[in-house]
């Protein structure tokens, strides 16, 4: 790579690490960034994938103190994310770039159409504070994490909303916990899809080390300024920027 792309991937993978942490979405960054650099469509989303899943990690260290008792939780959501992580992967590989190119505009726009319309929607369907799900509701959340994570191992975008609301759902009202017990559960989604892309030689490793540590260094920052920034302004740039990434690719 040239100095400029370097710097390019790295800034695109700091930012995506730092919204991620935060609210989610920045697959919307990394990604069109290797897109517009000239990478192939599917290797673009494996390397992103595999580059991103170590912010994962600083993310969910970022909120350490809200996962503690947090175990339970991923017990039950951690299998379905599994599962469904790495059948997502093993879908994104037996599709032609070609396809997945043109798949690329939509399912961006989808997943910044997720950012949009995520706390509207769980406002709406949030259940009262204290209230017990019913068995219905829990088997309901375990389908819904499994989904999640075969679109979070085909594609990734928004797979961070996605968790946010369906923590919601079952009556989780602290964001910056809901925020930690959703980093480990994009841990196991992105983790199975990475090992999967690693080992079916589907990864730009150039391109991986140069995004690994500035999406650390951003997904750690994105867990501490979480204290202090609403998630509303992040959650607006990300629409913008969703929207302007996704209309771009439709004419390119």
């Amino acid at each position: 790579m040239e100095w400029w792309q370097e710097v390019v991937v790295a800034a695109a993978a700091f930012a995506a690490g730092l919204i991620n942490s935060i609210a989610g979405g920045g697959t919307l960054l990394s990604f069109p960034a290797l897109i517009w650099l000239g990478r192939d469509p599917v290797f673009a989303n494996a390397t992103s994938t595999v580059a991103l899943w170590p912010a994962s990690l600083a993310g969910a260290f970022g909120f350490r103190r809200e996962l503690e008792g947090g175990g339970r939780w991923l017990l039950i959501f951690g299998v379905p994310s599994l599962a469904g992580g790495v059948l997502g992967a093993f879908l994104l590989l037996r599709t032609p770039s070609e396809t997945f190119a043109r798949l690329v505009p939509f399912l961006i726009l989808f997943a910044t159409l997720l950012v949009a319309v995520q706390e509207p929607i769980s406002q709406r369907l949030a259940r009262a504070e204290g209230e017990q799900p019913s068995r219905a509701w829990w088997v309901g959340a375990i389908v819904f994490q499994f989904l999640v994570g075969v679109y979070g191992g085909y594609f990734g975008a928004g797979i961070g909303i996605l968790m946010l609301a369906a923590l919601g759902l079952l009556g989780f009202a602290d964001i910056h916990r809901m925020n930690g017990l959703k980093n480990l559960l994009a841990i196991c989604i992105n983790g199975v899809a990475a090992l999967y892309f690693i080992l079916s030689g589907a990864v730009i490793w150039a391109d991986v080390l140069v995004m690994t540590f500035a999406a650390i260094a951003g997904g750690y920052s994105g867990a501490r300024l979480a204290y202090r920034l609403g998630r509303r302004f992040v959650r607006y740039a990300v629409i913008v920027i969703g929207l302007v990434m996704g209309v771009s690719l439709f004419f390119s």
